[in-house]
């Protein structure tokens, strides 16, 4: 039985395999090619796209803003989502059940309209900062468009139902009994999150954090509306080389580079957490 679920499973395997390795291939072949301009590349392998973007310091100051943005919403995404996450956890079931179905159904808003909601919001003359002028809490308009905080603000806008929906699933997996047995031996609600609850989701925190990374790294759209063009990250950067600049090497180039510092943030990542729980039980 088993065998014939895999024969059944590997033609679809190889044709998803050939359709993703087989377009991955193509444009990090692009990427070790001139560009000549209009379009144009050369006939020869080089690395000349890879050598003006480690030696650039554009293109170095968009590869850290990039990270930046991401790692700092990654964070606060996954310091706002855990407590929401605990709450719907421990609700009965019924209107637990009703909130994430909410969540889910807001994740499948499209992003366009998130961003522009967030703008009618945050803008110069956007709601809140009328609301702030008329209440005298303020003596001028501020917004975070075309900052960087307003893309951190779009990307956790962008992640948070995400976020939710993973350390839920973490959270559920803690029974409530550990709380109640630490809370009778003495543990104030503070001593339990921090002794109980967050060790045993601190593997969700983990794959979360990562994911969430993952994602705003490669995000576009809320880093082309909400930066306003003053914020530039690699996949804005990416889409302007190819729409303005007409460079298709180059943006294939960004574009691998891109790729290939998520997958080794993620390895270094994991290996560090794992040594890191290694030293920690040789201790014990």
């Amino acid at each position: 039985m088993e065998n014939r679920w895999i024969a059944y499973l590997l033609p679809p395997f190889f044709l998803t395999l050939l359709l993703v390795a087989g377009s991955q291939y193509v444009f990090i072949e692009n990427s070790f090619y001139e560009d000549l301009g209009l379009g144009r590349t050369g006939n020869t392998l080089t690395f000349v796209n890879y050598f003006n973007f480690f030696t650039d310091p554009f293109y170095l100051k968009t590869f850290w803003v990039t990270i930046k943005v991401s790692a700092l919403a990654a964070m606060f995404t996954l310091f706002l989502g855990f407590p929401i996450a605990y709450v719907i956890a421990r609700m009965k079931s019924r209107l637990a059940m009703l909130l994430l179905a909410g969540i889910v159904v807001s994740t499948f808003v499209t992003i366009v309209i998130k961003v522009f909601g967030l703008i009618i919001i945050f803008a110069a003359d956007g709601v809140l900062n009328t609301t702030l002028l008329q209440l005298g809490l303020i003596d001028r308009a501020y917004s975070i468009i075309g900052t960087q905080e307003g893309v951190v603000v779009g990307l956790m806008h962008f992640t948070i139902g995400f976020s939710v929906l993973l350390l839920y699933s973490v959270v559920i997996t803690v029974p409530p009994s550990l709380e109640y047995a630490a809370q009778i031996h003495g543990a104030s609600r503070w001593r339990v999150y921090q002794r109980v609850i967050i060790p045993l989701c601190t593997p969700g925190f983990v794959v979360g954090g990562l994911m969430i990374f993952n994602m705003c790294m490669g995000a576009f759209t809320s880093a082309a509306l909400l930066g306003g063009g003053r914020v530039l990250t690699l996949p804005v950067l990416v889409q302007r080389t190819v729409m303005m600049e007409v460079k298709y090497s180059t943006a294939a180039s960004i574009a691998f580079v891109l790729l290939v510092s998520v997958i080794l943030i993620n390895l270094i990542s994991l290996m560090a957490i794992r040594r890191l729980r290694s030293a920690k039980l040789v201790i014990a």
